[in-house]
Formats: structure tokens, C-alpha cells, sequence
């Protein structure tokens, strides 16, 4: 009887091991089914023997089929203690290993190179503050001597250096700031000059007009190049004007308007009394008004049409003898004044000599051809 249950508990004892057998190996197959992982989903392992490699249980039997056909379904033996705990010790020495290992840090030669490449840019910037304590005072001084130089005088600056702060300047933003301090300057200047032209006497007044006039329009020409940068990529772009023509505009606002009225009535009357003022110095004033504003014209139209062609209307054929009149008083105008006709007979001055110089020379020729 009592054989009989040891049998029964055995025989019950096999059949749930049987069964948690079949468990295990059926979720071992439905794994081997699977695709294989990417390498990079692969996790690293957190168990692993001393010996680097997981403990595997030996099957016992390959004989009995379950379910599934031709699989191993053998009983595996009870666990070694002794396994278990080193197997345990080697997942605790694989978690130190694995938190005590540094996190991966960029290289050092990276790193530099970053660096390097940051405060290259950090250093290329130029601020407000670097563009009013030294950019700016470079270009006010190139200005300075510029617009207060005398035409055909030498300027020790370098043309090279200030078209480069110009240009640095515009790459960094500071266009707008450079064009009003630009604008600024130049604009103290001009009132200045037009304070020293209140001052002079009427005698002087043509000729100093026309050497402030001459000496800015000569500035002019080294200023607007060297702020060509600026002139193309913000007043072209952004204001849509040019820079030479708000610079004139500046000198006509400033100095010529307030000067017009005392000016024109002095150039009529050097205009009526003959090199009273030399005549390039009232071809100058002249021409140089008529280019500032070309409708002061009108106030002295006769003026304007002795230097400046087609100002007055075409010449008709019913005044020609009035301008006969006008030239006949300018003629006797200039004998008035000094200024001699010389011999108005019909044989000019020389053509006595030029006859007796070329008769000697066809007789000297005449004579080496008979002498051939």
C-alpha cells in the first residue's frame, strides 16, 4: 500500500515537472523564431558567470516528444546553490563594473578645436563701443584732412586703412551709425565755412566762395570712394539715394543757400566791369552754382549763358542786330579799359617775314636743281 502511493506521488511529481518542462522550452522556441536584433538594440548583458559566459542547463533527455515534434523535453537537474550564488555575485560585480565606468567625454582635440574656432569669431566682432573708441576716430581724422586740404596738397593718410575700417564697419552692422556720424561731420564743417564767409569783406567774397566751393567738391572725390562699401550695400539698398549726391545737398543747404542772395548781385557787377574778378574764377562760381541748383538760373539767366551753353532760347534772325550792338560795346568796353585793336589792315602781323623766309627758300632750291 504504501509502495503503491510512493508510486502515485512520483508518477504526479514527473508530470509537473513534465509540464513546467514543456513551458520553458516552448518559450525558448517561439525566441528562437524571432528575427535577430540589430546590434544596437542588443542590451548589454547585467548577469554573467566569473568566466564571462551564462550558465547553461544541461538537458537530460532528448528521447520524449511533446507537443512540439523532435524537441528535448528532458527534466533539467534542481540548481546548484553553489552556482546560483556565484552567478548572483557575477550580476553584482557586472552593476559596480558597469556604474563605476566614466561617461564618455569628448576628446580634447575636439574640444580645442571648438575653442579655438569660438574665440576666432568672439574676436571678430566689433561692438558699438570698439566702433566710437576706434574705428570712428580713424575715419574722423582721414575727414578732417581731407575736407581741409588744398587742391593738388599731399595727405599722409592711408587710403588702404580706411576703406578697410569702412568696410569692417558695414560687415558688423554699423552702417547706419557710420553714415549719420559721416553726415554729422560733415555738416559741422560746412557751417563753419559758411561762418567764415559772412565774415569776409566784398572784395573777397567771390574768391573765397570759390575756393571753399573747389576745396569741398575736391574732398568729394577721395571721400565718397573710400565709403564706396557703405554707399552700395545701405544708402543704395536701404535709403535708395547715393552717397555723393547727399553730400552735395549737404553744401548746397548749408553754405550756398544762405550765400546766394549776397553772391548773385556781386557777380553781375564783376560781370559788368571786366576781370574786376579773374574770368576762371567766375567760370568756376558759376558753373559750380549752376551744379548745386540749375533753377537759380533764372535770376541771372544772362549771367548763367555767357559759361554754360543753351540757357537762353535759339538766337532768331530779327536780333541780330541787337547782338551786333552788344558785341560793337563790348569792344569799346575793352579799349576803354586799356586793351588795344593792334593794326587792322588787311595784312596780319609777320606775313612780311613768312614771304621773305619762303622766297629764300624756293631760290635755294632753284639754284641746287640748275646745279644738278
Amino acid at each position: 500500500m504504501e509502495e503503491s502511493m510512493e508510486e502515485e506521488e512520483v508518477l504526479i511529481y514527473e508530470a509537473m515537472m513534465d509540464d513546467q518542462n514543456h513551458n520553458n522550452w516552448e518559450a525558448a522556441v517561439d525566441g528562437f523564431r524571432q528575427p535577430p536584433p540589430t546590434p544596437s538594440s542588443i542590451p548589454v548583458p547585467a548577469c554573467e558567470a566569473p568566466g564571462g559566459q551564462l550558465l547553461a542547463v544541461p538537458a537530460v533527455s532528448v528521447d520524449r516528444k511533446g507537443p512540439k515534434e523532435g524537441l528535448p523535453m528532458g527534466s533539467p537537474p534542481p540548481p546548484d546553490a553553489n552556482g546560483v550564488i556565484m552567478m548572483l555575485k557575477g550580476c553584482d560585480a557586472a552593476a559596480a563594473v558597469a556604474k563605476a565606468a566614466p561617461a564618455p567625454t569628448p576628446s580634447p582635440s575636439s574640444a580645442i578645436n571648438i575653442n579655438t574656432s569660438t574665440s576666432k569669431f568672439l574676436m571678430n566682432v566689433i561692438t558699438i563701443e570698439d566702433y566710437k573708441s576706434t574705428y570712428w576716430p580713424k575715419l574722423d581724422g582721414a575727414i578732417d584732412q581731407l575736407l581741409t586740404q588744398s587742391p593738388g596738397d599731399y595727405i599722409p593718410i592711408s587710403y588702404e586703412q580706411i576703406y578697410s575700417c569702412v568696410y569692417k564697419c558695414v560687415c558688423q552692422q554699423h552702417s547706419e551709425q557710420m553714415y549719420s556720424d559721416l553726415i554729422k561731420k560733415i555738416t559741422n564743417h560746412l557751417e563753419r565755412v559758411s561762418k567764415e564767409l559772412q565774415a569776409s569783406p566784398p572784395d573777397l567774397y567771390i574768391e573765397r566762395f570759390n575756393i571753399a566751393l573747389g576745396q569741398y567738391m575736391g574732398a568729394l572725390q577721395s571721400i565718397v570712394p573710400l565709403f564706396i562699401y557703405m554707399n552700395k550695400f545701405y544708402i543704395e539698398t536701404k535709403l535708395n539715394r547715393d552717397l555723393k549726391d547727399d553730400l552735395i545737398k549737404l553744401f548746397t543747404e548749408h553754405v550756398a543757400e544762405k550765400h546766394i542772395y549776397s553772391l548773385m548781385p556781386l557777380l553781375l557787377e564783376a560781370q559788368a566791369t571786366p576781370f574786376q574778378v579773374t574770368p576762371s574764377t567766375m567760370a568756376n562760381v558759376v558753373k559750380g552754382l549752376y551744379t548745386l541748383r540749375p533753377e537759380w538760373v533764372h535770376m541771372a539767366p544772362t549771367l548763367f549763358s555767357k559759361f554754360i551753353p543753351n540757357i537762353l532760347p535759339p538766337a532768331m534772325e530779327s536780333e541780330l542786330s541787337e547782338y551786333a550792338a552788344q558785341d560793337q560795346k563790348l569792344q569799346r568796353e575793352l579799349i576803354q579799359n586799356g586793351f588795344t585793336r593792334g593794326d587792322q589792315s588787311r595784312k596780319r602781323a609777320g606775313d612780311e617775314l613768312a614771304y621773305i623766309f619762303f622766297s629764300d627758300s624756293s631760290s635755294a632750291c632753284a639754284s641746287s636743281r640748275g646745279y644738278r
